[in-house]
């Protein structure tokens, strides 16, 4: 099974393929725009399938939400150890008083 931080290393790697043949690297080369329109198309067809109750669907839909946001993140060069320290530091606390920090600073 893989692993998130083997998944992102993957993306890094084809990021510096030839955009003639990785699809990754042709995503990546039309900028952080482009990457984030396609996790989101991802993320609305995860959503479509969730609401409609298919679950194989759904499974497929959410891989391709995970490696888009990966893309997304590498586009805008954000690592996913910062995204996973940013988790880390919200354990602990529930989601109610976690949400209510972010409100109160303007997040």
């Amino acid at each position: 099974m893989m692993t998130l931080e083997e998944l992102a290393a993957v993306v890094k790697a084809r990021a510096a393929a030839d955009p003639a043949d990785s699809w990754t690297a042709k995503l990546l080369a039309k900028g952080p725009e482009k990457c984030a329109e396609k996790f989101g198309e991802e993320a609305i067809e995860a959503i479509i399938e969730a609401a409609k109750g298919n679950r194989a669907g759904l499974t497929s839909e959410a891989a391709d939400v995970l490696f888009h946001l990966l893309v997304m993140l590498q586009a805008c060069d954000v690592p996913l150890s910062a995204v996973m320290t940013e988790l880390a530091g919200r354990q602990g606390q529930s989601g109610l008083e976690e949400k209510a920090a972010r409100a109160s600073d303007g997040s």
